[in-house]
This record gives C-alpha cells, structure tokens and sequence, in this order.
C-alpha cells in the first residue's frame, strides 16, 4: 500500500519513516501542497495525506483519476475538504485526533499571559524599560472563568484550571458528568454575564459561527480577556478589535485568526502580510497571537501523522476507521 504525504514538514519526516515501518506502509513525500502538477505525486497512490490546504471538487475529482480511495486530513478539522464531492465519488475522507493536554495547556499558558500582561512586560523588557507603568496583572483565583465547548480539549482545560482555585462555568450542547465535578454548566447568557475570562474550545459550524461579535460581547463583563485556541472563524475580528479598542475586551489571546490560511506557517519576514486585521490586533500591547500552534508538541504531531496513516491502513483493509468524517 502506498500513501503520498501532502505538505510534508521536515518535522514530520521521522514520524512517516517510523509509522510508516508500522505499518507496512510506503509513504511517499512530498512537501507542498495538493495541487496543479503536484497532485502527481498521488499517482499509485491508495490514499493521500495533507493538512488545512483547501482540497476543492476538482482536486477530488483528480485523486479520483488517479486511484486515491481514501482523504485523510492530519488535523481535527476536515472544512478544508469538499467531503459531499469526495462521497459522491466513493472517496473516503477521515481527520485525526491527538492528545489533548497540547492545546489544553496552551490555552491555560494564554490565560495567565494574557491576565498578567506578559506581552507588554516582554516588550518593555526587550526595550530595557524595567518600570511598573500598567503592567499590574491580575490573580487566576480571584477570577470567574468560562469554558465554552467540554469535549476532550475543553474538559482538560478545566481540570487543569481547576488547580488556581478559580470558579469555572461551562457551556456544552451535550454536559458531562465528569466535568461538572469541576464546572458548573450555565446558559451561554449567564455565561457572557458572569466570567471574567472566556476560553473557548468548540468546533467551527454553522452555530458557532462568529459567537463572539458586537451583540454577545455587548453582554459581557468590562475588561473581559478572551481566549481562542480552537478555530478563527468562532470570533468576528472586526467586533473584537472595536471592542478592544473602546476598552469594553479588557485583553485577548489569540491562537487563530478569521483568513489565517494562506498566512500562517510560512515566512513573510521580507513581504507584506496581507491582513490588515491581524496587523491591528499585533499591534496592540494586551493582544498575544501567535500562528496556530497550541497543537505543535512532539506528542501530538507523533499522534496526527500516526493516526492519518492508520486511518488509511484501515479503511483500505476494510477494518473500521472510527476518525471517517464522511
């Protein structure tokens, strides 16, 4: 059985030789992605490999041409694939899951950086200003946090939260019993009303849409901090710069960003960005972004590329594949 690795990072190389063995796969790399004269790389191939890159009807239709069977997208999300086009040509597409203490310690790590003003003290500090001008922070424990999504991420994050001694509400469709050992599940209303600091940890739909936008933020506390670790499209990026900008968001942590795709992980040291939202946020002393890595541990790019290659095996074998999204 062969599988081409599309956008195949010199940091996952080691993980596709070693599962690969696994396996009994061959793997075939290759480090762009998906598309014009690249999509050869698939010829011979039962199943393909890839990341966020958009994979359109036509490329479909191309890995069709050529044999593919199965899409398995190296991330949790699978909205860069046209899954109805891919089932319509019998095409399986599966994503991938991985440990969930990467991103749930992530957004703890941004919590704290954003409440105690860490991007502005690492500014000042770098710039030799060694002064306590408006870089008093503030306690964890004191605080009300709200956790909105209690799936595996969502329900870690609260465990590990539950460590400060701070209250934590959540807000799930679908409540678990072992999260309210820690939580207490509230409407999202109450939830605007009553945290100090909002994290969130749902998956991007039609219903999650740009939950945060001017009408939800207008029913929060003043100063509150936002956190996003899950996906940019959750928040709505003009609201939340107005909101920021008239003092309503007291301060964000922002993993991922609305129009990120074409930007994040690749190098624009020496040309512009582009994204004019995003050079605002950048700009601003309480917004920390980083590029959409709360995932990047050793674990989880081991758990993504493992998975991915499994999720093939299987389903060419006709064994189950429980990470099938289509």
């Amino acid at each position: 059985m062969k599988i081409a690795a599309f956008n195949c990072r010199k940091d996952e190389l080691e993980f596709f030789e070693s599962f690969g063995k696994k396996y009994g796969v061959e793997i075939i790399t290759c480090p762009y992605s998906p598309s014009g004269r690249n999509l050869e790389f698939a010829k011979g191939c039962q199943a393909v490999s890839t990341i966020t890159t958009p994979i359109d009807g036509a490329t479909v239709e191309t890995f069709h041409e050529l044999g593919v069977k199965v899409i398995s997208t190296r991330t949790v999300g699978f909205e860069h694939i046209d899954c109805k086009r891919a089932s319509e040509l019998g095409i399986v597409v599966s994503n991938v899951g991985y440990s969930a203490h990467t991103v749930a310690e992530y957004a703890v790590m941004s919590i704290l950086m954003a409440i105690r003003k860490m991007k502005a003290i690492m500014t000042r500090y770098i710039g030799q200003d060694y002064g306590l001008e408006e870089i008093r922070g503030r306690e964890l424990c004191s605080m009300t946090v709200g956790v909105i999504g209690t799936g595996r991420i969502g329900e870690t994050v609260i465990r590990n939260l539950s460590g400060f001694g701070c209250r934590i509400l959540a807000y799930d469709l679908y409540q678990k019993d072992s999260v309210k050992q820690y939580a207490e599940y509230v409407s999202l209303e109450e939830l605007w009303k009553q945290c100090d600091v909002l994290t969130l940890h749902t998956p991007a739909t039609e219903e999650t849409y740009h939950l945060i936008r001017k009408e939800t933020i207008s029913q929060m506390k003043d100063k509150v901090v936002i956190v996003n670790t899950a996906r940019g499209v959750l928040i709505h990026t003009k609201d939340l710069i107005e909101a920021l900008e008239s003092g309503k968001v007291g301060a964000a942590a922002l993993d991922v960003i609305e129009n990120e795709g074409k930007i994040y992980y690749k190098d624009f040291k020496y040309k512009p960005v582009g994204h004019h939202e995003m050079a605002v946020l950048n700009a601003m002393p309480n917004v920390l972004m980083t590029p959409h890595t709360a995932f990047f541990t050793d674990k989880a790019v081991g758990d993504m590329v493992e998975l991915s290659i499994k999720s093939c095996v299987d389903t060419i074998n006709g064994g189950e594949n429980p990470w099938r999204v289509n």
